[in-house]
């Protein structure tokens, strides 16, 4: 944000500061949340180049269209392990996930802040 336009708002009252101050969040829960965005980014990716649909998908992981629906949205419901195993089931190993948590091959503006 342009230092004007936050001396503006501060000026009208408004607090202004990061996502991470407003929810409370510790560099460490902003960083778990960060790896997890990561990991379900990679999974659509991975997904869509392999040229699979949500539905083939959820047929391999004995699921269900909605739930690879929430892992590929990151929902909070998803837990890491289920990313990483789906990861895995398509392919994945250690060193894609690495690259995919790192953000590796990502400018800034593509990733969760």
């Amino acid at each position: 944000m342009k230092n004007t336009k936050r001396a503006k708002l501060e000026a009208a009252g408004w607090a202004v500061g990061s996502v991470n101050e407003f929810l409370g969040l510790s560099d460490a829960d902003a960083a778990l949340i960060d790896m997890k965005l990561a990991l379900s980014r990679s999974l659509r990716e991975r997904r869509t180049k392999q040229g699979l649909s949500q539905v083939q998908l959820t047929e391999r992981l004995q699921s269900s269209q909605s739930r690879v629906a929430k892992m590929e949205a990151g929902d909070p419901s998803v837990s890491m392990d289920l990313l990483i195993s789906s990861l895995l089931l398509l392919g994945a190993n250690s060193a894609d996930l690495a690259k995919a948590i790192s953000g590796e091959g990502r400018s800034r503006k593509g990733r969760a802040a």
